[in-house]
């Protein structure tokens, strides 16, 4: 498939993230409008909750666009899912007839603020990176015993804090935390010395389910992706970890970027998972290719500094897809809804500049790395991630939005009294 024009022109450039091709979901405001439902095409928002109220926009059931949030669109199901954005790329394609009713609702990006895409109903983040999870492994337990016994069998997670997702261009505090180890013999409660990112793709539940689904309903069920930073304090998290995993270490924040690109936009990047030498059992075998081809990268900047690019790397890395990940939820009998999150887990690749955290690129602290003016080993005051994501097309690039995050200095002691 190649760039499907527009008449908005900006949307045509071949490096521009939002074509006509990809119609990324979010929620916007400017300064006369409350925060609304809209999609991204070229240098513009495109107000789909006015195209909606002025009847340009349609649902059988009734509105779906008059809240500031994607959910009761997403819970009307793949085929209202379809309908929009064929609706939408007529309304927007190159010679479209009813271009001077449509034009009136687009906003300039530059002008608005963006906020939470959907209502995270639960989140769960996952551990099915196979280069992440062989180069933590290595560093806690050695080469010949990286891998749990488990990991090649099942998608690995846990149940993380839907109230702790964040958009990005939200800062965030340095978190505080109970930590143990070589240099604190006993137990002590400070900010966490060893922040960190974990560079992610979050899939977005469109769907619910009551029971066990297969990989294709899985697959089915999801609505669209989103960048995700899984922020991590490694010490915090090497204490209390053992012997039940994550838990207060992953509470302070997980920042997404503000764009979903629906699953159908990315349909033409599908590629397929790793070869396998130990067989999945039939619950999780793929139908097809499950993974993306989404380039990734992680920017660090520090203050009033500039920019380095500490990592590259690609989704299709991953050792399980999203729709892996989400029939393994069900099997349990584990209800799904509307607005769940899933995180993939580190995203990295083979080689030292492809690894998705500060704790593999600089091999626990004990390598730092060179950023400009300096070097980092974890994450400092007042640094800024920035991850970025794209599918690139014949003529045409499929974007997400940056996630960025500003961690801020630790709050006083909460405790002190």
């Amino acid at each position: 498939m190649g760039l499907l024009r527009s008449w908005v022109q900006s949307a045509n450039a071949p490096d521009c993230p939002f074509p006509l091709n990809n119609l990324p979901c979010g929620v916007f405001s400017t300064a006369e409008d409350e925060p609304r439902c809209g999609m991204a095409i070229g240098d513009f928002v495109l107000d789909l909750a006015g195209l909606e109220e002025a009847g340009l926009v349609t649902f059988d059931a009734g509105p779906l666009l008059d809240v500031p949030f994607w959910n009761d669109l997403m819970e009307a199901g793949p085929a209202v899912w379809a309908d929009l954005r064929a609706r939408i790329t007529e309304l927007l394609a190159e010679g479209a007839t009813e271009k001077a009713a449509v034009e009136p609702f687009l906003a300039p990006l530059s002008e608005v603020t963006l906020h939470m895409p959907f209502l995270v109903s639960e989140y769960t983040d996952f551990y099915a990176g196979r280069h992440h999870a062989t180069n933590v492994g290595t560093m806690f337990r050695g080469a010949e015993n990286a891998l749990p016994p488990n990991w090649l069998h099942i998608p690995i997670g846990y149940n993380g804090r839907a109230s702790s997702v964040i958009v990005s261009g939200t800062d965030l505090r340095r978190p505080w935390g109970q930590v143990k180890g070589p240099d604190h013999p006993a137990p002590s409660f400070q900010p966490s010395r060893r922040f960190d990112i974990e560079l992610e793709m979050g899939a977005v539940v469109g769907t619910s389910s009551t029971g066990p689904v297969t990989v294709a309903e899985a697959d089915a069920m999801i609505f669209g992706y989103v960048l995700l930073n899984d922020w991590s304090a490694r010490d915090i998290q090497a204490w209390e970890y053992q012997p039940l995993g994550p838990f207060q270490a992953k509470a302070t924040a997980t920042t997404i970027s503000p764009w979903i690109v629906m699953k159908s936009a990315l349909e033409p990047f599908r590629v397929p998972t790793p070869q396998r030498e130990v067989p999945l059992l039939p619950h999780l075998r793929e139908p097809g290719p499950m993974l993306y081809d989404i380039a990734l990268e992680v920017g660090i900047t520090p203050e009033g500094g500039t920019e380095t690019i500490i990592a590259r790397t690609n989704y299709r890395e991953m050792y399980y897809s999203a729709a892996q990940q989400l029939a393994h939820h069900t099997t349990s009998g584990c209800p799904m809804n509307t607005g769940d999150l899933l995180g993939s887990g580190t995203i990295s690749g083979p080689d030292k500049d492809s690894r998705g955290s500060l704790l593999e690129l600089s091999w626990g602290g004990k390598e730092p790395i060179a950023i400009t003016g300096g070097t980092r080993t974890f994450i400092e005051d007042n640094d800024t991630l920035t991850l970025r994501g794209h599918c690139a097309g014949d003529g045409f690039t499929i974007g997400f939005g940056a996630c960025v995050g500003k961690v801020l200095p630790a709050l006083a002691d909460p405790y002190a009294r």
